[in-house]
């Protein structure tokens, strides 16, 4: 079966959410100096291709621990919303526009191409489309966790933000108030067909709010 690593590699330097701590991987041992070679990673848990739980905005909400493993083997539909402008809202009849109610009821994740994937590395990459809240009901009503290729479901608050957008993390907070999951910052969504499944596997953290994950896509 054909498969697509919708990851980005962790590395020193790499973009994180402003505010956020920087991602530091350094050597701790060497094979020259100490006969082995390991490596200390200093890694927040939304730092690169990642799943928020819940837990990350609501002091009730689930940790990733309390989902059982295969919730994050994701039967997915991708949603290519292409081309959209920077800090387009993507509300929900530009959502039913491109998927069906009956295909996405079909899968139980939506990956949202935004192309906004090809801005990693760049300062464009915060100014990426979000979600409303009204297309946040809309896959609440589906029964649909979120996967997008931008840094936050929500507007990142930049030097550019718009009169208007909204405050805060609206969108998070309607999928958090139903359990849903959110994965961030995918890649390559432009490669895969329309039906495929995403393995996306947290780190095994006691009362996680959040994790890298190596997203996987596999077809069929």
């Amino acid at each position: 079966m054909p498969t697509y690593d919708l990851s980005h590699s962790l590395e020193s330097g790499m973009p994180v959410y402003p505010g956020d701590p920087p991602v530091e991987i350094e050597p701790a041992a060497t094979v020259e100096e100490d006969g082995y070679r390991t490596t200390s990673l200093d890694v927040d848990t939304h730092a690169g291709t990642h799943v928020d739980a819940p837990a990350h905005l609501l002091a009730d909400g689930r940790t990733l621990d309390e989902y059982p493993l295969e919730t994050f083997r994701f039967a997915a539909r991708l949603v290519d919303l292409r081309p959209l402008a920077a800090r387009e809202p993507i509300d929900a009849d530009a959502l039913y526009s491109a998927v069906d109610a009956d295909a996405a009821l079909e899968a139980d994740l939506l990956a949202v191409c935004t192309g906004w994937a090809a801005h990693w590395g760049t300062d464009r990459y915060f100014e990426h489309p979000f979600l409303t809240d009204g297309a946040a009901d809309l896959l609440v009503e589906w029964n649909c966790h979120l996967g997008i290729d931008a840094p936050n479901v929500d507007p990142t608050p930049t030097a550019t933000a718009r009169d208007g957008e909204p405050d805060g993390y609206p969108a998070h907070r309607v999928l958090f108030a139903d359990g849903r999951l959110i994965v961030e910052n995918l890649r390559a969504l432009e490669s895969v067909p329309c039906e495929f499944d995403v393995h996306a596997y947290p780190l095994s953290v006691r009362n996680a709010d959040g994790s890298p994950v190596r997203a996987v896509a596999v077809v069929e």
